[in-house]
């Protein structure tokens, strides 16, 4: 069973990033691979009631590979991070299968730092469901869910939901609609939206900016009458106000 779980976690490095050639190449030179395999470790000491251990291993993996798996968190199979320098994966973090994490990536909590002992045994990190990419420098923060083969763009920060099939992009993170759900499942590095896909904030400035130039539009065309008028000698002002000032002028 270990053995075809190792298998799976190598292939998926060779599969999702084009510069890992062998398994030997994985094993021997993949920080992210190293954090795995020490997660793999840590996960089954905490699971046998080990603390210490647990946490003792994956302290020694954050030093030698740069990233911090608590090993209470729960992974799934076929986990990928690549690069990897940077990440953290907090406590109780659960990451379904065919997850892919970039470096700089924060799974984290939201919880204040007083009260800490109320704090124990409860749900304060993300749930990442099957399939799920976070580009780099990502911040998912708190108890919320990433719904299956949803995205995160690089340097979100995302506190709220995500539904399946989206993408989340932008401080505070906004989802965009994906064009079809084949986009949805296919795998775009770093979560990069495909070619044309619409982002709601472009959308949004897009319309502003039309209905600018409309405006600007009227008020050049509105000079224009009143250059023309004031050319011919016809007074803009109202009839009554052009009695008024003629009498005036008479008097």
């Amino acid at each position: 069973m270990f053995g075809r779980r190792w298998r799976e976690d190598i292939d998926a490095f060779i599969q999702r990033d084009p510069a890992a050639r062998t398994s030997i190449e994985v094993i021997f030179l993949y920080q992210g691979f190293h954090a795995l395999a020490c997660y793999r470790l840590s996960h089954y000491l905490w699971s046998l009631n080990w603390k210490f251990s647990g946490r003792l291993v994956s302290q020694l993996a954050r030093i030698l590979t740069g990233i911090e798996i608590h090993p209470g968190a729960i992974i799934g199979r076929r986990f990928v991070i690549d690069h990897g320098m940077g990440v953290v994966i907090g406590e109780t973090s659960e990451i379904g299968n065919d997850v892919t994490l970039y470096h700089d990536v924060t799974l984290g909590g939201t919880s204040p730092a007083i009260n800490s002992s109320e704090q124990v045994g409860t749900k304060r990190h993300p749930t990442l469901g099957n399939g799920v990419i976070v580009g780099s420098g990502a911040q998912i923060l708190g108890p919320i869910i990433i719904g299956d083969n949803a995205r995160v763009g690089s340097n979100a920060v995302v506190s709220k939901d995500v539904g399946a099939g989206l993408t989340a992009v932008g401080i505070p993170a906004r989802v965009v609609l994906p064009k079809n759900r084949k986009d949805a499942r296919d795998f775009h590095a770093y979560a990069a939206m495909p070619e044309g896909q619409p982002d709601p904030l472009l959308t949004v400035i897009e319309n502003l900016r039309e209905q600018i130039r409309v405006l600007n539009d009227r008020i050049h065309e509105l000079e224009g009458t009143q250059r023309i008028k004031k050319s011919s000698g016809i007074s803009s002002l109202p009839k009554s106000e052009i009695g008024e000032s003629r009498r005036t002028q008479k008097s």
